[in-house]
């Protein structure tokens, strides 16, 4: 199984953008549980903490797409540069604000949402463009996937012990640091960035919205089933009287996730990846429907470990679709505009779980992912194949 992410990392400059891009994109399992985590614990109200993460998540989803067209028409450098230094900005300012005003940590909250580094997805347009053989793209694709999951167990049990066993605002000061060591190691790297197109040099490819907007829409769906979670964990861990327990769960959950995503880049490309999509999608339903009636944080932790199974297959090939659909000079833009469609669908879950939590309970919350899952697995199950897209890698 490892042969084939030992071969993709002996592409010179692989392993120094690769760990890079994790680095950078650590702030993505942090930043939201830090914020509800330190405005819980100073206010001990789940509405306002998730008002805030709701905040940051959506400016970010606004301007994923504005990072990855300049990336695309500028290059990867300057972006990144400036990315990292808008989100520790941001952050530091959500760290002055928050004792005072909600309404001071949530202007921080839009200055780190701004600069959010999108370091995933220019990774995986940096794999596109240093890659000769281009069926092990796949086996890219799943390292970054597997890298994301890594990330969401790291990220998750670090915030949490920072904040609860440190100071409250560590995490999130953690969080800033790595966005700036992670995004500008990444900028000093110009030898394995794509090459950038200015409208001026080349006619802008239209996006194929046809094929890429139930992507969108599908991610999402996953983007609620998210934002709910990291709420509905932290209050359901805090009802049960083990709050530190929340990060554990979490990152039970990314390990699931994480070893079906090794699995899967071990693999040749499917031949038919919407298949591969609605059978993931499925099963990601199937697993998450009995966690509203969880007793206990041990049950809950066994159907998250279930639901990480699914989730991988279901990122990776949604990857994989975006790849096959949209032209080369646009992939970075059109890959942010997934995660635009997660980071807003993060965000309202965020805010509606914690409203949920606030009027009910967390259990009752759980049906909130189980809703959103089943919007995700509706759009696989309509979606239809797409043809080859004049200058896309399938083309």
């Amino acid at each position: 199984m490892l042969s084939a992410y030992r071969t993709i990392l002996a592409t010179p400059g692989a392993p120094a953008f690769t760990a890079a891009g994790a680095l950078g994109r650590l702030p993505l399992s942090m930043t939201g549980l830090g914020i509800v985590m330190l405005i819980s614990s100073r206010t001990g109200e789940y509405g306002p903490a998730g008002l805030v993460m709701a905040v940051y998540v959506i400016t970010s989803a606004v301007f994923a797409p504005v990072q990855g067209r300049w990336a695309d028409r500028l290059g990867q450098a300057p972006v990144l540069v400036a990315a990292g230094g808008l989100f520790a900005a941001g952050v530091t300012l959500v760290l002055l604000t928050v004792d005072h005003t909600l309404w001071g940590a949530s202007v921080g909250a839009v200055i780190a949402g701004v600069g959010a580094p999108q370091a995933g997805n220019l990774v995986r347009a940096r794999w596109t463009h240093v890659l000769p053989d281009r069926s092990r793209l796949q086996t890219a694709f799943a390292l970054e996937a597997v890298l994301d999951e890594a990330v969401f167990i790291v990220g998750p049990v670090v915030v949490t012990v920072l904040t609860l066993s440190v100071l409250d605002w560590s995490g999130l000061a953690v969080a800033g640091a790595a966005a700036i060591v992670g995004a500008w190691g990444l900028a000093l790297q110009r030898g394995t960035q794509p090459p950038h197109r200015s409208d001026t040099q080349v006619p802008r490819e239209p996006l194929p919205w046809l094929l890429l907007g139930p992507l969108v829409v599908a991610a999402f769906g996953l983007g609620v089933l998210f934002g709910a979670t990291e709420v509905l964990v932290v209050a359901f861990t805090d009802e049960q009287g083990r709050p530190g327990a929340a990060g554990v769960v979490l990152a039970i959950w990314s390990a699931g996730s994480l070893a079906a995503g090794l699995a899967i880049g071990a693999l040749a490309p499917p031949a038919d990846p919407v298949a591969r999509l609605r059978l993931s999608t499925v099963a990601l339903v199937v697993f998450l429907a009995p966690l509203p009636f969880a007793p206990n944080i041990a049950l809950l932790a066994v159907g998250f470990l279930l639901a990480g199974f699914a989730l991988s297959p279901t990122l990776i090939t949604a990857v994989h679709l975006v790849e096959l659909s949209v032209p080369n000079s646009r992939l970075t833009e059109a890959l942010t505009w997934t995660t635009t469609g997660m980071s807003t669908g993060t965000a309202i879950g965020a805010a509606v779980a914690g409203l949920m939590v606030d009027r009910w309970s967390a259990s009752v919350g759980f049906a909130l992912p189980v809703v959103a899952s089943l919007l995700t697995a509706a759009v696989a199950l309509l979606y239809r194949a797409p043809a080859a897209v004049p200058g896309t890698l399938a083309d």
